[in-house]
């Protein structure tokens, strides 16, 4: 694939960093998160503002946030949580540092391609300064840079006084497509892949964790907050009508039973609500050793609950993260029966053709591997005809309204997994008074048509000239 090496002629739009600032906060989960084999019980969030400039002189902040979610990005049998989650943090440093220096001006993604390979480099040192017995791994190092990439796109928006969705075309880009993607993409643009304005509704995608009680507590403790805790109770509160289950892997008899309680329980809770219509998404989190797991478990679904065959939309990284091997999975028996989308293993535009290669359908984008690239693999998704998804990472206030107005921009998507609400509300207060359609579930759905102000959509520009 041959990318254009042309440099862009410079617009008066054109931005650079003149102050970044952040700060950490620390919640508690209400409940415990298990995926994938781990659980959770808290959560780091990253906050990040950055000051830029365009070159009319004018002025303006931008923000962003993200779950430092190591337990996703990290895991390892060497390295301990508090090892991982400690790096982080550390790499939050170099990386602000980083971003407060960089000279070049530009569009925000022209300033991510140049800035990715200076923190990939930092984390390797980082990693080194702290003697891990494993690197930061590239997924890692992605998750602690996004509310940086996140928060210069919600700036440049800002002090350009746009919604930042309306800024991805000639009149704002210096490059096309091309310059990015290779020739298959000559002489297109961003936006001509963008939905001009957000859907005015996505459908939740109801986590259910592979510990959260379904239709009793059964000596789960009690959560005296007044929040639903059963999946009984989420159906009947919200109007929930799409699931994603988490599911473990490596116990074929406990995988297919739980996902069968899981049918029992919905069917019942729906069937009180008249309605007939649900769907479901798996996700494994590497958990199935080999394709025949999954091929396994789906013939055993299809025997004993067919219905959930017929309601089930794609399945979430099935196998490792690990996509050139050893052993290289090959997926495609199972792709023929279900879609299959890439998550953990997507971090760049090579592990997107790689991951075609081994049989994904299709990949899942996440703001925390940045605005820049989730915006190119999305166009990349649509050219070739692959299934596109938007997920989470557990992420509350503002972290999620960028989430969404990612997922309400992509055509083709119709859903979003939004979990903060489940188990960190606490973080979400700030914000919800600002988007309570976002944050007030009803008929299972998140309110996303208010995501049209200037930034990632939170706002009006705050400018003033330079003195």
């Amino acid at each position: 694939m041959t990318l254009s090496k042309t440099p862009s002629a410079p617009r008066a739009s054109d931005i650079h960093v003149l102050e970044v600032d952040h700060d950490f906060e620390d919640f508690r989960l209400r409940m415990p998160y298990q995926f994938g084999g781990r659980t959770i019980t808290h959560l780091t969030l990253l906050n990040v503002s950055v000051l830029v400039g365009n070159r009319r002189g004018r002025q303006a902040r931008g923000a962003s946030s993200m779950p430092m979610g190591n337990a996703w990005a990290f895991p390892s049998s060497r390295v301990t949580h508090d090892q991982s989650l400690r790096a982080m943090r550390v790499l939050a440093e170099r990386i602000a540092s980083i971003t407060a220096q960089h000279p070049q001006r530009g569009h925000p993604i022209d300033l991510n391609r140049t800035l990715e390979p200076l923190y990939l480099r930092v984390a390797a040192q980082v990693s080194t300064e702290n003697r891990l017995a494993e690197p930061i791994p590239k997924l890692c190092a992605l998750v602690v840079a996004s509310p940086f990439d996140l928060a210069i796109h919600d700036a440049f928006g800002k002090v350009n006084g746009v919604n930042t969705y309306h800024a991805y075309g000639p009149e704002f880009m210096g490059q096309d497509l091309g310059y990015y993607l290779g020739e298959d993409f000559k002489g297109e643009w961003l936006n001509g892949y963008l939905r001009k304005s957000p859907a005015p509704y996505l459908h939740l995608y109801h986590s259910v964790g592979a510990s959260d009680p379904l239709d009793s507590l059964d000596g789960v403790p009690a959560v005296e907050d007044g929040l639903p805790q059963t999946l009984t109770e989420w159906i009947a509160a919200e109007g929930l009508t799409h699931f994603k289950v988490k599911l473990n892997g490596g116990d074929l008899r406990l995988d297919v039973n739980r996902m069968v309680d899981i049918e029992r329980v919905v069917s019942v809770s729906q069937e009180k609500r008249n309605s007939r219509d649900w769907k479901y998404s798996l996700d494994f989190n590497e958990g199935c050793r080999d394709v025949d797991y999954l091929l396994d478990f789906l013939r055993e679904i299809e025997n004993r609950t067919p219905s959930v065959t017929a309601r089930l939309q794609y399945v979430e990284q099935p196998t490792s993260r690990n996509l050139a091997g050893p052993p290289r999975i090959r997926l495609h028996r199972a792709a023929r029966k279900v879609p299959l989308v890439a998550d953990e293993a997507l971090v760049d535009l090579e592990s997107f053709r790689l991951a075609r290669e081994v049989g994904y359908s299709g990949v899942a984008l996440k703001t925390c591997k940045g605005q820049s690239q989730s915006l190119l693999l999305a166009a990349a998704a649509r050219k070739y005809g692959a299934y596109l998804c938007v997920q989470d990472l557990t992420c509350p206030g503002l972290s999620l309204v960028h989430s969404a107005g990612l997922a309400a921009h992509l055509p083709g998507v119709h859903a979003l997994e939004a979990n903060s609400r489940q188990y960190i509300p606490s973080a979400n207060r700030h914000w919800k008074s600002r988007f309570p359609a976002l944050f007030q579930i009803a008929d299972g759905r998140l309110g996303t048509a208010g995501l049209r102000g200037t930034g990632l959509g939170t706002g009006e520009a705050m400018t003033r000239s330079d003195s």
